[in-house]
């Protein structure tokens, strides 16, 4: 709840607070094991950060270097509109860090095969700067803790409207990490990578793969676009553990993004990437919260759902919230800056719709109800030009449906 940048921005941490109140109020939470944040030193965080950003970031996070507002912004992205200087930013950003590589030490124990932080997910910073809300990138820092405890084949999936961009760079050149990322077009949205042509470094081909989705993209070509392209990935890849950032800033109602995903389709992609991780992984998944600024409306529901999932406590979308917790979070949204405090809805769904035409190397026949055919054209468009980029390096035959 310290990650609080102003009360203007958009990443408020009150997303946390309402769903945790939510998951506890479904009784999601009961007899569930909590395990506090581990602690995090410079040696951790170096795993992906210079040592300069990290004594940068520390030094500003206690109000030094305060003179040097445009020189800290040119050389680590600190004091910008998007990553404003708050009083205990180090602390804060560690202990995000420190609660993903708990969820990575659970797993790895064996005392468990599925944690979620839903506070984790800061997939855009990079190794020497901060970037796109996010101060350390507890995405990559908890992937090589993973590399280092005998993980070596590891695979990360993103569904954040924005490119996973801070974890593709870091692992780019490393064949052990496959990173996808499913994201709104790069041509349309910061930070403008993602292109489908970016397909992992020299020694790593195929290790990156990138589905950039137009604006106004809904439940069923987004999961008919995961469906086309993901699993053959994930089977051809092997993992031995399922990594994904389940940012859900993609819902229709995001005030920073352009897809229209419902909270019904959030449910359904989370249970895809659960059925990855039995399927592939032996179980194993590690989730981390990520985008979201419908903070009231959105946020709350979808990670309930993710909760509610990584224990097998599935919420049907049609289920009412309790009138106790809608009070309390429409008390809480007064807190949020109006832009992002949209009142709380009834129930744990949109009334989405989630089926979907399985993609079969054409146009699929007729689009599904209220998707127009240039719509669904252009999702086939994105399927084949991921498919055909990064497919023949895995010894797939791109236009094979079967693949």
């Amino acid at each position: 709840m310290d990650y609080k940048w102003a009360h203007t921005h958009p990443m408020s941490p009150v997303r946390l607070a309402l769903t945790m109140s939510l998951a506890r109020s479904f009784g999601v939470l009961d007899d569930v094991e909590t395990v506090e944040p581990l602690p995090v030193d410079d040696k951790l965080l170096t795993t992906v950060h210079t040592q300069p950003y990290v004594d940068a970031v520390r030094a500003v996070s206690h109000g030094k270097m305060a003179s040097n507002g445009p020189l800290l912004e040119r050389l680590f992205g600190l004091g910008s509109t998007d990553n404003p200087i708050f009083e205990g930013m180090h602390e804060a950003g560690s202990m995000l860090v420190g609660g993903t590589v708990a969820a990575a030490a659970a797993i790895t124990s064996g005392r468990v095969k599925r944690a979620v932080n839903i506070g984790g997910g800061m997939h855009h910073a990079m190794k020497g700067h901060a970037a796109g809300f996010c101060i350390y990138n507890d995405c990559s820092i908890a992937i090589r803790w993973l590399l280092d405890h005998g993980y070596d084949r590891i695979a990360y999936i993103d569904v954040d409207a924005h490119h996973g961009d801070g974890v593709q760079a870091e692992f780019v050149d490393d064949p052990r990490v496959m990173t996808i990322s499913l994201h709104q077009h790069p041509a349309t949205l910061w930070p403008g990578t993602g292109w489908a042509t970016e397909t992992g470094g020299a020694d790593a081909g195929g290790s990156a793969v990138n589905v950039g989705l137009m604006p106004g993209l809904g439940d069923s070509l987004w999961l008919r676009a995961f469906h086309a392209v993901v699993p053959s990935m994930i089977e051809a890849f092997a993992p031995q553990i399922l990594v994904t950032q389940v940012g859900v800033d993609s819902h229709r109602d995001d005030p920073l993004t352009d897809l229209a995903l419902t909270v019904d389709g959030h449910a359904a992609a989370i249970r895809a990437l659960r059925d990855l991780a039995d399927r592939y992984c032996e179980g194993r998944w590690l989730s981390v919260g990520g985008g979201g600024y419908g903070v009231v409306n959105v946020v709350p529901r979808s990670w309930t759902h993710l909760i509610a999932s990584a224990l097998d406590k599935d919420i049907d979308p049609t289920a009412q919230i309790d009138e106790d917790w809608i009070t309390g979070a429409q008390d809480l949204s007064k807190t949020v800056h109006p832009d992002y405090a949209r009142p709380p809805e009834a129930t744990m769904g949109d009334g989405g719709v989630t089926d979907f035409v399985r993609w079969d190397g054409d146009a699929g026949g007729e689009p599904p109800p209220g998707v127009s055919e240039a719509t669904q054209r252009q999702t086939d468009q994105a399927i084949l030009a991921t498919r055909r980029a990064v497919f023949p390096l895995h010894g797939l035959d791109p236009e094979d449906p079967r693949d």
